[in-house]
């Protein structure tokens, strides 16, 4: 079995694995299931100061990371694969190019800082820029994690239910139906109580799956109606 591994291109490779070294990715990390290389991109910086980034041209505030030196970086790497450059203009991560990166043996994600990088390394080496969403981080640290967190999930032997990534959010199409366990009649701090839905308790395997079909439906076109086709 081929093993998933990441490069990780950034100026503070102390964040890696972080979150990613606990619970389900942090046990699949532990049996070898993936593996992961946080290079310093300032360890290729030369001068006095280790210089990373410069003024931009043209004029404007903040600084930008310099050419050069993510390219050192880069070429540092014996096998690259696929090159990722975390940005917000890039397109969206969705669950089915999720699918795709997780299915791709290699990774490169190049984290952004300041600015954001020089255009012309991206071009030459034909970084894709792929956005986690609509708003900006202060670099594109916890975007990788949050690309390489979706993507070990489904990674192989990595969750205990085969079943559970094709039930999920997104995974066909649609939000996911509400969930329920016990105690079957709970009582709030205030007094009110809850009780879980019948069909749920009934055993009867069709009526349920049709059950959460439906609410998976009712979520989507009330939450998330983009998601549904015409």
């Amino acid at each position: 079995m081929k093993i998933w591994h990441v490069n990780i291109l950034t100026l503070f490779p102390g964040m890696f694995p972080g979150l990613l070294g606990q619970s389900l990715s942090g046990k699949a990390l532990e049996k070898g299931l993936w593996s992961f290389n946080a290079i310093d991109i300032r360890a290729f910086a030369t001068g006095n100061h280790k210089a990373v980034d410069d003024t931009p041209f043209g004029g404007g505030a903040g600084m930008v990371m310099r050419p050069d030196v993510i390219e050192k970086a880069f070429l540092s790497l014996p096998q690259p694969g696929r090159k990722i450059y975390l940005s917000p203009r890039g397109k969206p991560l969705t669950q089915n190019l999720v699918k795709e990166l997780a299915a791709t043996s290699v990774l490169t994600l190049l984290c952004g800082r300041y600015e954001g990088v020089d255009q012309r390394v991206l071009d030459v080496y034909g970084f894709e820029e792929i956005s986690i969403g609509d708003y900006v981080l202060s670099g594109g640290e916890p975007a990788a994690v949050i690309l390489m967190d979706a993507c070990i999930r489904l990674l192989p032997g990595v969750m205990g239910n085969e079943d559970t990534p094709t039930e999920e959010s997104f995974s066909q199409g649609l939000l996911e139906y509400p969930h329920y366990t016990r105690p079957a009649d709970w009582t709030d701090a205030s007094g009110g109580v809850h009780s879980v839905p019948e069909v749920l308790k009934s055993g009867n395997h069709a009526e349920i799956a049709k059950w959460r079909r439906e609410h998976a439906e009712i979520l989507t076109r009330t939450r998330r109606p983009d998601l549904l086709k015409d």
